[in-house]
């Protein structure tokens, strides 16, 4: 085999890790503790408290809440402590506050200690790894928690000081990449928002406008020439359906896509174009059968009331709403126009385990008609700022793709940074 055909592993193995500090085998009770300060919140003078809502799956940032009325007893942490979350460990929630605060019993305060970097051993304690050993040394059914007797027992391989300086800094590179993509998409969110109440209020060209508290939507006021009249009047709306019954073999694993709401991503496209489920000619003979361009509204759950394009021929199931013959209206107008009644859908729906939103009752939606020209150019707008939203929407799984695989080549010691030019970063540095 020549050098150039020689593969990833064998360089690593042959070369990098030979040339570089061999990496200890250790627990994680060798190098960190727990925090066990607990606290009164009524007693102490910190104005800050975390719990596991504010810690959100791989996002090393937590948010954080008023301390307020709290009266149950709580954890105290300090400022570069890392957050692990003992409830649940399957929801992978771990994080690092720049600030001090108490946190919630459920939550582990752990401080590295001296020669261990901080950030580094976050990223550690974030691994797939590390949550899987949280996972198997969890006691309960409905409430699973690990404790730090067993968590602490983690054990891994752990570089030298440079090392870890290094790989944190590469990570915390990436981590900040998307949090800074993440504030444009919210950023072109809030733009978007507020370009959609102009414009559903007062038109393209702020017209005079005409008021109501009795039209059933978002709006209580639009431009005095356009005309409101209700969903059902203005299109044919229709249920989709599933397959009965789940278990007949002889519907599924056709040719036919079945578009399902888990197939939406409604962030980065207002359209449909790959699905993961697909029905035989048998099976779409018992769903509803839509052409690419039809739009669906999805119907029940915790997404009910948006808006999204089927992007494909195909059969879509009993939790779309299918529209179909408005013939004065652009398409992508009613789209923006039905997301942006988002919360108002969400208000109308029915059903006490799970929302419902019935054909009838988004038939009674009121939606404003504007001349088609006037259509158009609302849509052009929103669409150039829902680009935005979208492009970010897209970098941000790009990027958290490539932390995942860096943590685990990284960390793992697979790809070693000991001799890579690396300028560590002092955000880095300040952790140990």
């Amino acid at each position: 085999m020549s050098e150039q055909e020689s593969t990833l592993n064998e360089f690593t193995d042959s070369d990098i890790l030979e040339s570089g500090k061999k990496w200890e085998s250790v627990k994680l009770e060798d190098i960190a503790r727990k925090r066990s300060n607990n606290v009164d919140p009524e007693e102490v003078a910190i104005d800050r408290h975390i719990g596991l809502e504010h810690i959100q799956p791989n996002t090393p940032t937590p948010d954080w809440e008023p301390v307020d009325d709290l009266s149950s007893t709580k954890r105290r942490f300090e400022a570069g402590d890392i957050l692990f979350a003992k409830l649940r460990p399957n929801l992978e929630k771990s994080a690092q506050p720049d600030f001090e605060g108490i946190a919630s019993t459920d939550i582990f305060p752990i401080v590295a200690t001296e020669g261990i970097n901080s950030k580094y051993l976050l990223y550690q304690l974030s691994s797939k790894p590390a949550y899987d050993h949280a996972r198997r040394t969890s006691v309960g059914t409905r409430m699973p928690r690990t404790s730090w007797n067993l968590f602490s027992n983690y054990e891994f391989q752990l570089p030298s000081v440079e090392e870890q300086h290094k790989i944190a800094t590469v990570l915390y590179t990436v981590d900040q990449a998307i949090q800074k993509t993440e504030e444009i998409r919210e950023k072109a969110k809030s733009v978007e928002e507020v370009a959609k109440t102009e414009f559903f209020t007062h038109g393209y060209s702020e017209w005079d406008v005409q008021e109501s508290v009795e039209w059933r939507c978002r709006a209580n006021q639009v431009p005095k020439d356009w005309d409101v009249k209700t969903a059902d009047e203005l299109m044919e709306i229709t249920r989709g359906a599933s397959p009965r019954p789940r278990s007949d073999d002889s519907l599924f694993g056709g040719n036919i896509p079945w578009i399902k709401i888990g197939d939406a991503n409604r962030d980065e496209s207002k359209r449909i174009e790959e699905v993961n489920s697909y029905v035989t000619e048998k099976g779409k003979n018992r769903s509803k059968f839509v052409e690419e361009g039809t739009l669906l509204v999805a119907n029940s759950g915790a997404t009910c009331g948006f808006s999204i394009f089927a992007g494909v021929d195909g059969c879509v199931h009993d939790g779309w709403l299918i529209l179909r013959g408005y013939d004065d209206f652009s398409p992508d107008f009613l789209y923006h126009y039905i997301n942006w009644n988002y919360d108002y859908l969400q208000s109308l729906s029915l059903g006490s385990a799970q929302t419902n939103l019935s054909t009838s009752l988004f038939g009674r939606l009121d939606i404003p008609v504007p001349a088609l020209q006037e259509q158009q150019q609302i849509v052009n707008a929103l669409d150039s700022i829902s680009e935005v939203v979208a492009h970010a929407s897209t970098e941000i799984n790009r990027l958290q793709r490539l932390k995942r695989g860096l943590m685990q080549d990284l960390l793992s010691g697979e790809i070693r940074t000991h001799d890579k030019d690396i300028d560590i970063l002092d955000d880095v540095l300040q952790h140990g």
